[in-house]
């Protein structure tokens, strides 16, 4: 492999990991917001009965942008195989870790009282604790971390293995069904495992079922919708390092030869 490419190829995985490491870390934090997905799209409530519990889309504010960290697992997978997107996983779980490590050390640090001062009143005149609302936000309940790391990171490992499978059996043809069909498998273990770790014993099983379900739903349809994107990056891709080039990385990376890695 020439020195130019070799210089792209790394390139183009220090971008990749980048916005993935962004995106992944941005999700956690933000994920302590619920939001309506309804109103968002100028909807009413669903009401949809699951298991006997009506069940809108209200869902977290990071499942904006975890199809970003799909699509880009995906095309890493496609591009370095499994070593990228295990290390890369697996560094991402260790900086989510550490930025709720720091977030946790921030809200035990004494508030300075003339910054309590300064944001008492918010822009009607109600008074509020900006040190009670910053530790409300950012201090998510341990559980619903550990519960979150473990979904990431066995969802992102099943992605790989399926992703492969698929690669093995469609070869460079069918990228829709490699892409999509690993999210799919993956997205409906991450959807179960973060709420039973998180709040088992808290909802009843069936009540977790019901909002595992309605989550998925939302996670299948986007996984469907966000397809062509997987196709535009691949596209994007292939012009920066060659069509014949990136099909060679492609086909190196399916058989496991990466060597960067």
């Amino acid at each position: 492999m020439s020195q130019l490419l070799e210089q792209k190829k790394t390139r183009l995985f220090i971008v990749l990991a980048g916005i993935f490491l962004t995106n992944a870390i941005l999700a956690e934090i933000i994920g302590v917001k619920i939001f309506s997905g309804e109103s968002t799209l100028g909807f009413q409530p669903a009401g949809i009965n699951i298991m006997g519990f009506v069940m809108d889309f209200n869902l977290t504010a990071g499942a904006i942008i975890w199809p970003i960290v799909f699509i880009t697992s995906d095309l890493i997978n496609e591009y370095f195989g499994k070593p990228g997107v295990k290390r890369i996983s697996y560094l991402a779980a260790f900086f989510i870790a550490y930025s709720f490590i720091v977030i946790f050390m921030t809200i035990k640090l004494p508030p300075a009282q003339w910054w309590l001062d300064a944001n008492s009143q918010d822009g009607a005149g109600n008074y509020f604790n900006m040190d009670f609302a910053f530790n409300k936000i950012l201090g998510q309940g341990q559980r619903i971390i550990i519960g979150s790391l473990a979904a990431f990171l066995l969802g992102q490992l099943v992605d790989v293995f399926v992703f492969q499978k698929l690669r093995k059996l469609t070869g460079q043809k069918m990228l829709w069904l490699r892409a999509t069909g690993s999210t799919l498998v993956s997205q409906l273990l991450d959807s179960f495992v973060v709420l039973f770790i998180a709040f088992y014993g808290v909802f009843s099983n069936q009540q977790i079922i019901a909002i595992g379900l309605t989550n998925y739903i939302y996670k299948f349809s986007v996984a469907i919708l966000l397809t062509p994107l997987i196709y535009l990056g691949h596209y994007l891709i292939d012009r920066y390092l060659g069509k014949e080039n990136a099909e060679k990385i492609s086909a190196e990376a399916a058989a496991g030869s990466q060597s960067f890695l």
